[in-house]
């Protein structure tokens, strides 16, 4: 991804979120948005071809969403690969808690299949979801996630450009804290940790 749009991406992603309290803000490693979104009930299908949506379908106190693609040579599996340790360096009781849900941008490569193949490398506990780019596309609006069908390679492929962040979904479906590309595995498992607390 250029550096041009990473730096658009930062930019818009800081528009949509404020300072918070610093006593609050401090808390954590990602930021905290004073005004979060709102998980959509549109419905998407996952791996298993079950319909499938961030509102009603996420069961855990806590959902961590990424949306990505599995031909992405570098930020998609970096913080897929990031989550797994997280997972990791969590108690049992935080770990049972916490669902990780990546949302394919690139749903005419990324079949059902071609996707639960993908995320086992990192975890086969992860949920992969997919579904018409149109409605991913508005469900990655509805969270603040910027997704577009990106430039045509010399390969004769494509790349996606998508926001790299990654969503905290809670139990009442908002999104209250969101993390940026960089976020280590400690820093997730201490604020995912927090959360939950």
């Amino acid at each position: 991804m250029s550096r041009t749009l990473l730096l658009g991406l930062a930019l818009a992603l800081g528009s949509a979120m404020t300072a918070c309290a610093s006593s609050e803000a401090d808390t954590f490693a990602g930021a905290v948005l004073h005004r979060p979104y709102h998980a959509p009930a549109t419905e998407l299908t996952d791996t298993d071809g079950h319909p499938f949506s961030l509102a009603t379908s996420t069961d855990r106190r806590l959902t961590l969403v990424f949306f990505g693609y599995t031909h992405c040579p570098d930020e998609c599996p970096t913080t897929m690969a990031t989550l797994a340790s997280a997972m990791l360096q969590l108690d049992e009781s935080d770990r049972d808690s916490v669902q990780v849900v990546f949302v394919t941008t690139d749903p005419a490569r990324d079949t059902g299949p071609v996707i639960r193949r993908w995320l086992d490398h990192f975890s086969s506990s992860f949920v992969g979801v997919t579904g018409p780019l149109a409605t991913i596309k508005k469900v990655a609006i509805d969270v603040g996630v910027p997704v577009d069908k990106g430039r045509r390679l010399p390969s004769g492929g494509y790349d996606v450009t998508h926001g790299t962040q990654v969503l905290a979904v809670d139990g009442k479906n908002s999104v209250p804290v969101v993390w940026t590309m960089g976020t280590t595995a400690p820093e997730f498992a201490h604020d995912i940790h927090q959360l939950l607390s």
